[in-house]
């Protein structure tokens, strides 16, 4: 799970599509125009000095730089000529700053531009950013072309760096979202192959006591009718997941390693279809007995909420403190929404036992509501030192994971650190709409 500040989901939705997030262009706006303004209005001023009629002008042309940045990360063609061409007109009336020093502003937007737009057109940046050169050698003989050449060519270079590693994480992020709807498809196999043996089995149970039982025929006929209704809930939640991509990007990394082998069976060795059978096998029975109870949920092993006590157990083993809250039925829930409440909580300690410095305690809170389930975890860790505020370390397919669960059933997903320390993951699943 990515524990970025703010919206993590935003971030790296915009990151993943060549973009800046509204906080990065503002944070990216206020470091260049700093960096602007202090570096070149400080070399502006010295060399003012003797100019006193250029200097009002040229401070201008500084400040008309510092203010073109803001627009840099949406149109970085338009605020790379405006800031070339004032920072030309700087060196024009203040020979005494150097060429590279006044196009610093553009050289920066150049490294914006080199990052966020395709190769062809950040070579024709690069190539018309060469073009004073002759005006640095007219300067500064060959070092002054040198040096000029050489931060023109690391400051393309660096977004292109930048570009390289936006694209390898775009390809982890798509290559997590496929992985993350293979395992939501095999859970959702796993519940409708198992409601349909149920039906199929319930059908018999129903023709054999049809004459002499007809009570017993008829609640397994509404077992049947109700299985019936379920896997086709299941099944169009299927179909959703499987739907093209709707923001072009995936996201990361936390659930627990071997969990679904690549044979298609699960880690405690329950191959996928044969444990619908088992289930449906003792709950024919229970129906030709008369004690069936009419539901076509698995309750055996598997990502379901009854057995989060169990996954809680495991990491109290590890020391952590871990308190746990339940409010309302969550035995009728939609499988689809029973597994996602579960996968959300077990991502969300894993990802505290993983990259929660110091954290000690977690609260876990599930709701079940009339029309929704609400999942609440909150640890009191805090990021490692290097790593960004949000917990950033182990960005991959935790993220992606919960995203997917929650867009599947129509809900919503909010994760980010807490103003007084901490980091909070809450989720709402409805349940009219995985029904």
């Amino acid at each position: 799970m990515s524990r970025s500040s703010g919206q993590p989901d935003d971030t790296l939705a915009a990151e993943a599509r060549g973009q800046l997030s509204p906080r990065a262009a503002r944070t990216l706006w206020w470091t260049s125009a700093g960096l602007v303004l202090t570096v070149l209005g400080t070399s502006v001023s010295v060399a003012g000095a003797d100019h006193v009629g250029r200097l009002p002008v040229a401070a201008a042309l500084v400040v008309v730089q510092a203010a073109a940045l803001r627009w840099q990360a949406r149109a970085p063609v338009t605020v790379l000529a405006v800031n070339a061409s004032a920072g030309l007109a700087v060196w024009v009336l203040l020979p005494a700053v150097t060429l590279t020093g006044a196009l610093l502003a553009a050289q920066i937007t150049l490294c914006v531009l080199s990052a966020t737009r395709p190769r062809r057109v950040s070579v024709l940046a690069l190539a018309a950013m060469c073009l004073p050169a002759p005006l640095a050698v007219g300067a500064g003989g060959a070092t002054g072309l040198a040096v000029w050449l050489l931060t023109v060519v690391l400051a393309w270079t660096a977004g292109q760096w930048r570009r390289a590693q936006r694209e390898r994480t775009r390809a982890e992020m798509r290559r997590a979202v496929v992985e993350e709807r293979a395992r939501i498809a095999r859970e959702v196999h796993d519940v409708v192959a198992h409601t349909l043996s149920v039906m199929v089995i319930q059908a018999g149970a129903a023709d054999d006591v049809f004459a002499e039982r007809p009570e017993q025929a008829r609640q397994a006929l509404r077992v049947i009718e109700t299985g019936a209704r379920s896997a086709l809930g299941e099944l169009r939640l299927l179909l959703r997941a499987f739907r093209p991509d709707e923001d072009g990007y995936a996201d990361e990394d936390g659930y627990a390693d071997g969990e679904y082998a690549d044979d298609g069976r699960a880690s405690d060795g329950h191959a996928d279809d044969g444990s619908a059978d088992g289930t449906a096998t003792a709950t024919a029975t229970e129906t030709r007995n008369g004690t069936g109870t009419g539901t076509g949920k698995q309750c055996g092993p598997g990502p379901w909420l009854a057995r989060l006590e169990e996954l809680v157990q495991t990491v109290r083993a590890t020391g952590m403190t871990v308190s746990l809250h339940r409010e309302g039925a969550t035995a009728g829930l939609p499988a689809t929404v029973d597994q996602a409440a579960y996968r959300i909580v077990q991502e969300s300690l894993t990802n505290t036992l993983r990259h929660a410095v110091g954290a000690d305690e977690v609260s876990v809170r599930v709701t079940a509501e009339r029309d929704c389930v609400r999942v609440t975890v909150i640890d009191n860790g805090r990021a490692a030192p290097g790593l960004a505020p949000g917990y950033a370390a182990g960005a991959g397919r935790g993220l992606v994971g919960m995203k997917e669960r929650v867009r599947l059933v129509g809900g919503s997903l909010r994760t980010g650190p807490r103003p007084g320390g901490g980091y909070e993951v809450s989720a709402r699943l409805p349940v009219d709409r995985a029904s």
